[in-house]
């Protein structure tokens, strides 16, 4: 995908506080254009925040955010057209049917979709006739997501847009995501699910207690935690001094059983292992190599977090 260097959401130094609790504690990051950017983070942390912020409900006590160029709390009228807005709750009328909701909203836009497009998008077409009363939690999501895109924005902001979805519809939303993100879209998302955050986003941020406590690409969070090598040795037999290894482990094990291997040069330790056991005829039963993940990355953050 190719963005420019221009920021199309520029949040520095913001704080936000209620009433003797601060949300939110100095955060700093950049969304550039025609981007996806996640920010993920342990209940509390301070995303939703942040999304508001950015959204313009509310302005910052300190620092500043920008969208487009704007403040969105005191150019809100200038830059509302521009920006879809999906929250955690909709907040939409019961009683109106689905095809209603969509008409109803579409008349607030300057330059809405067609609301059978709209609909056909988030798979809502066969229940356009339904109240929205009884849809399910999942089809009121899909129909949050549906109204966020009405009006073809330039910045879209999703607030956990995936919850309640069974395992196809979310899919099905990566999918839209990556062809607005193709048309150009530049897209702020909060989530829950990791995988959703490693699937879609070009670059993220982790928080913690208010603050961002890490950001970079997918590869740039995740390299700064180590890779594992897991097997299991014979009874009696001392491994060698290995290259890139976290912490020193005992050279002789009591008894056969599993070894964690945590290494910041998987290639070159995992080398260094094979090579050693083949020379001393040494089999390492059920050898699993493999990278750090962004779970990992994120459970360092939240578990650094519990401690401190």
């Amino acid at each position: 995908m190719t963005t420019t260097t221009s920021g199309a959401v520029e949040v520095s130094g913001a704080r936000r506080r209620y009433g003797g609790f601060e949300a939110v504690r100095g955060v700093s990051f950049e969304v550039r254009r025609g981007e996806l950017f996640a920010l993920l983070g342990t209940n509390g942390a301070g995303k939703t925040t942040t999304m508001d912020l950015v959204a313009g409900f509310g302005r910052p006590d300190a620092g500043n955010v920008r969208v487009l160029g704007h403040d969105p709390y005191r150019e809100r009228k200038v830059l509302r057209p521009r920006l879809g807005i999906m929250l955690q709750e909709g907040g939409l009328p019961p009683d109106l049917t689905v095809s209603e909701s969509a008409a109803m909203w579409a008349g607030t836009l300057t330059d809405p979709r067609p609301v059978t497009e709209v609909l056909a998008m988030v798979n809502l077409r066969r229940r356009e006739r339904v109240r929205v009363r009884q849809l399910s939690g999942g089809e009121r999501r899909r129909l949050d997501l549906a109204l966020a895109v009405l009006g073809r924005p330039e910045v879209l902001l999703l607030d956990e847009p995936t919850t309640g979805l069974d395992p196809e519809s979310r899919r099905d939303t990566w999918e839209m995501v990556r062809a607005l993100l193709a048309d150009g879209v530049t897209v702020l998302l909060t989530t829950h699910y990791l995988n959703e955050a490693q699937e879609l986003a070009d670059r993220l941020a982790i928080m913690h207690e208010g603050v961002v406590v890490t950001a970079g690409s997918t590869g740039e969070v995740v390299a700064a935690h180590p890779a594992r090598i897991t097997f299991a040795l014979p009874a009696g037999v001392g491994l060698p001094a290995l290259p890139g290894l976290r912490e020193d482990l005992p050279r002789v094990r009591a008894e056969h059983g599993p070894v964690t291997l945590r290494t910041d040069t998987l290639q070159t330790t995992l080398t260094e292992l094979l090579g050693w056991a083949r020379r001393h005829d040494v089999e390492l039963d059920g050898l699993e190599a493999r990278p750090a993940s962004l779970e990992e990355a994120f459970l360092a953050v939240a578990g650094e977090g519990a401690r401190a």
